[in-house]
């Protein structure tokens, strides 16, 4: 429990999520913008080293779908509230310009689990354009939590 709390802490501070404290020792992303991928990488391998189950229960846009990449399909649950946004990867120049990456994009599909790979292609694909994969069609994809 004590590491479900640092890592809900860690959380919220490297990426400004909102999330709630964890009850039963999950983890729960309550609303995720996104944010530097490094960050992620380094919170999400935490989480799957800790054995924690992960609840989406709100929006996780962007780098935070990278939790899907990383922590392993059977320690996911969504609720009904629960939206992963999904967009093309890019970067920010130090004059705020925004730069497309194709290649990035393309290595982090290939990340994604193959239902989720899949989902995307049908919906155009990761462009600039933020795409959402909620409700039913989420739930075809990660189990309810209970």
């Amino acid at each position: 429990m004590r590491a479900a709390i640092l890592a809900a802490g860690l959380l919220t501070i490297v990426t400004g999520a909102t999330i709630a404290p964890p009850a039963h020792a999950d983890i729960r992303i309550l609303a995720s913008p996104g944010g530097e991928v490094g960050s992620f990488i380094d919170l999400f391998e935490r989480l799957r080293a800790s054995g924690e189950r992960i609840v989406i229960d709100g929006p996780c846009l962007s780098a935070c779908t990278l939790v899907v990449s990383m922590v392993p399909r059977d320690r996911i649950c969504v609720t009904r509230r629960a939206v992963l946004g999904f967009h093309a990867a890019r970067s920010i120049d130090r004059r705020g310009r925004i730069y497309a990456e194709p290649k990035a994009s393309r290595v982090v599909l290939e990340t994604y689990p193959s239902s989720v790979r899949r989902w995307i292609t049908r919906h155009g694909g990761l462009t600039s354009r933020l795409i959402l994969l909620r409700g039913r069609e989420l739930a075809a994809i990660y189990p309810r939590c209970r």
